[in-house]
This record gives C-alpha cells, structure tokens and sequence, in this order.
C-alpha cells in the first residue's frame, strides 16, 4: 500500500471523529501545530525514530509533547496510535490529507488564482464571488503573482485549470501559424 494511501485512511479517520466531536476545525489547528513541533527539532524525530528508545519511552515524550501543546484528548490518543503502530512520519501526509477532508466535510473550496500584474481588493473579491457561484462553495482564494503570464489568469482548483493567460493565447496562435 502506498505512502499517500495510507496517510488518507488515517486523515479521513480523524475527520470523522472531529464531526462526532464537532471539532474539526480545532483538530485540524492541532495537528498543525504538532506537526510544526515536530518538523522544528530534528533531534525530537530522531529520539522518536530511535528504535533504541523503547515504545514506553516515546509514548512519555508524545504525551509531555501533547499536554504542553494543550492538545484534545483525541488528537493525543491519535498521535500515540500513530506511534504505536510506526506512523509518525506519515504526519505530514496526514495532515496535509486532513485538510483536504476537512474542506471536503465544511464546503469550502482552496484556488490557486495566478495574475501577471497584482490585483487589488475588489478585483479579488469579485473573482471569489464568481467562482463561489459556479464551484457552489464557499471558495478561500490564494492569490499569486507570475510575470511570465504576460497577462490574463490561471486559476487552478483541484486538478483543474482553468487558463486565460495572454502566454497561452500566444503558443496557441504560434501553433496554429506553424501548422499551416
């Protein structure tokens, strides 16, 4: 099974048991945080990953790390079940596929939306409304700015883009013109 396989079955676990809860959004603020903990000290992860300390010993570590990050009770069980099982490195994946779910399970929407010259306020705001009424959900717009574009957007949601740059308009023309 793979990596990624493998981080999405414990991701969408964790969601579902953040709805019961009705804390997903905080899980999801915890899982952050720890993971930051853990992917800032590099000898943190190496004592984890030590198979010369025992399991009892790591499981203390976790839990000291948990209470003083003031983590849910839940997260904490999940991170020692991480542990238990050898899983602590999927964390990243994990977390990464957690937000996925969770925008899944609440709606919203995360675009890539890429200009050539830099937008302002309501240029941005009426682009969100517009693709919150055609996506149906509410849409948090990551805005990015690329020169090369010459002009025009491309915006990305999901595995779609959507591309209204002046650049490809340019390579079609250019395509066109060579093929006769």
């Amino acid at each position: 099974m793979i990596t990624n396989a493998i981080a999405r079955r414990y991701a969408k676990a964790l969601v579902q048991l953040g709805a019961e809860e009705k804390s997903v959004d905080r899980f999801q603020t915890e899982m952050v945080s720890l993971e930051a903990v853990l992917a800032a000290s590099a000898e943190l992860r190496s004592v984890i990953a030590n198979p010369a300390y025992s399991i009892e010993a790591k499981r203390g570590i976790v839990k000291e790390l948990t209470a003083k990050l003031s983590l849910s009770t839940t997260v904490t069980n999940f991170m020692l079940l991480l542990l238990d099982k050898n899983r602590l490195d999927q964390l990243p994946q994990i977390v990464m596929s957690y937000g996925i779910f969770a925008d899944e399970l609440s709606g919203v929407v995360r675009p890539t939306l890429t200009t050539a010259l830099p937008l302002d306020a309501t240029q941005v705001d009426g682009i969100k409304k517009a693709l919150a009424q055609v996506t149906g959900r509410q849409v948090v717009l990551n805005v990015e700015q690329d020169p090369s574009l010459i002009g025009g957007v491309v915006t990305k949601i999901g595995d779609k883009v959507f591309d209204g740059s002046v650049r490809t308009q340019l390579t079609m023309i250019q395509d066109t013109l060579q093929k006769g």
